[in-house]
């Protein structure tokens, strides 16, 4: 792109298209945004619950999101725990099961034209500031996982990342679903993205802390990923692995 072009809006990449497309009004930006769905009863149903519980502290708070917070999803399970300060886009598509605990300022956003959004089975806890971001993908989460603090999930066009039962998952780890043409230097590669492969994380996995997982490369069942490592292709059952590339150092027998 040479220097001072000016980016007309079908150049422009992610939330700046939508936020600065000037064919709709600030409220229908928002909607499409946050919500996900038109209509004023909508609307004002979502933003008097964010409003009025979302940073409601102690028990109180705890008690009354658990009430109040359930009519915004697809379907909420028993015993469901929200955090404080939660950032929750396109509720209508997420679907949370029994005994899920998610902390505070974590983002759940199913956002997407045409996805099915985000699924979440039985005691699962999603740890402090962690994320799970659908840029119109898919997130199916098992049951029995346990995701630390800042932990990234997103996923584009399509795709799905999937984490399935019994899987222990460190702070700090960023799950990557999406994958960019970048051979056109003039171009954004946020602008150009190939289609998403997907992630799929095996049971009775464990990743450290730190750990990124790029698009396409699936982890095996039993398999445990080392700290810090980075995960560029696929990781076979009963292995550990780890480095940057995460190589496969030892089968577990």
């Amino acid at each position: 792109m040479a220097v001072g072009h000016k980016l007309e809006n079908e150049e422009l990449a992610g939330l700046h298209k939508k936020l600065f497309d000037s064919r709709k009004s600030n409220i229908q930006k928002y909607q499409e945004l946050f919500i996900g769905r038109a209509g004023w009863l909508t609307l004002l149903r979502y933003e008097l619950t964010i409003l009025l519980l979302g940073q409601l502290p102690g028990a109180l708070g705890l008690a009354l999101r658990k009430i109040f917070y359930k009519p915004l999803f697809k379907n909420v399970g028993k015993n469901v725990v929200f955090g404080q300060n939660l950032t929750i886009r396109h509720p209508h598509k997420i679907s949370l099961g029994d005994n899920v605990i998610i902390e505070d300022y974590c983002l759940l956003d199913a956002k997407g034209n045409d996805n099915e959004g985000i699924t979440i089975g039985e005691w699962v806890t999603l740890g402090r500031m962690s994320s799970l971001t659908c840029k119109n993908g898919n997130i199916r989460i098992g049951s029995h996982i346990n995701m630390g603090s800042s932990v990234k999930i997103v996923v584009a066009d399509g795709g799905t990342i999937k984490i399935e039962d019994n899987v222990a998952i460190g702070s700090s780890c960023h799950f990557s679903g999406g994958s960019y043409d970048y051979s056109d230097k003039t171009v954004l590669p946020s602008a150009r993205r190939l289609p998403t492969k997907g992630i799929t994380i095996g049971q009775l996995t464990w990743i450290g802390a730190g750990v990124i997982v790029l698009d396409g490369a699936d982890i095996g069942n039993n398999t445990i990923i080392g700290a810090g490592s980075i995960v560029t292709k696929s990781i076979p059952h009963n292995t550990i692995a780890a480095g940057m590339p995460a190589e496969v150092k030892k089968i577990r027998k």
